[in-house]
């Protein structure tokens, strides 16, 4: 009897002993973090790996993932500026990177994220008109970055993303906006062609002046030439002329000279015509018959005296 209860004992005292180690062990995953309290006060964070503990004295208060946990923000009805009621949800990505704060700052880390993106998402759209709503979405991602950001860091959380996923507008709304935009683009379709027409017609009016300009100087370039042709032409008369001044001086014959050249000339073109209708007369009867008109002419200006 006393055998056994030596033994039980033994027994017990091993056990405990099992129980204490096992106990005084803590394994932590990669990527995750252990908050450990001290007789109910926060003694350390354990990290990935193998740690050592005190058995009994030491407990796990909470456990985090130093992973980006995707938090899900259900559609809400949110306000425009300008009074239109529309429904909105998002996504934000959230990553703990200190476990002490997001034990002991906040109760719910996730709960309380969630509720301070919907309210922030709720002020930001009440800041911002329909159109603006719809077309400023990345804008919208950032400002709610940073507003959740700013009141996350004090809960030893940072919120790396927000996506805003989907906008629903009401469908009469919707409509209105489908008839807004086919007006604008037909809008901007007339203002187009509007703009295409002045185009077209400040063309035309330049290929038009530019045409009149090279009209113009193509015709002063002709009236010049035909000035230098005119100058050229009378400088060469002139100094003909003075060449046959000068061989007059020179020579008697000179003019009787020129004068037979010329009248070769006359006799040839008038040789050379088809016209039945011509009479040649020599030199000297066309002399004789102008000296006879010269004679009749003083004849009748002298009358008899009665």
């Amino acid at each position: 009897m006393d055998i056994n209860i030596s033994t039980l004992i033994t027994a017990v005292i091993a056990l405990l002993i099992v129980i204490t180690i096992v106990r005084s062990i803590r394994i932590v995953p990669q990527a995750q973090l252990s908050v450990i309290e001290r007789l109910g006060r926060f003694h350390r964070v354990l990290h990935g790996g193998l740690h050592f503990i005190v058995p009994f004295v030491d407990h796990v208060r909470s456990k985090f993932t130093t992973q980006e946990q995707l938090i899900n923000l259900h559609p809400q009805s949110v306000i425009t500026k300008d009074n239109v009621s529309i429904t909105i949800d998002g996504l934000v990505y959230l990553r703990v990177n200190d476990a002490q704060k997001a034990t002991y700052e906040i109760t719910d880390l996730r709960d309380a994220t969630a509720q301070l993106a919907q309210t922030t998402l709720r002020a930001e759209i009440g800041k911002m008109e329909l159109d603006e709503t719809l077309s400023s979405r990345e804008e919208m991602n950032q400002a709610l970055q940073i507003a959740l950001d700013q009141a996350s860091a004090s809960w030893g959380a940072k919120v790396t993303r927000v996506e805003i996923s989907d906008i629903s507008v009401p469908q009469d709304v919707q409509s209105a906006m489908e008839l807004q935009l086919r007006a604008s683009r037909e809008r901007r379709a007339i203002e187009t062609q509007a703009a295409a027409n002045k185009n077209r017609v400040i063309a035309e009016a330049e290929a038009a002046r530019q045409q009149a300009y090279l009209e113009a100087e193509a015709k002063e370039r002709m009236a010049e030439a035909d000035k230098k042709a005119q100058i050229l032409m009378a400088e060469g008369q002139r100094q003909g002329i003075e060449l046959i001044a000068q061989a007059l001086k020179e020579n008697a014959f000179a003019g009787e000279y020129i004068l037979t050249q010329e009248r070769i000339k006359a006799w040839n073109g008038i040789a050379a015509s088809d016209s039945s209708n011509k009479i040649v007369v020599p030199y000297e009867a066309a002399d004789l018959v102008g000296s006879l008109s010269v004679v009749s002419d003083l004849l009748k200006g002298v009358t008899p005296k009665n």
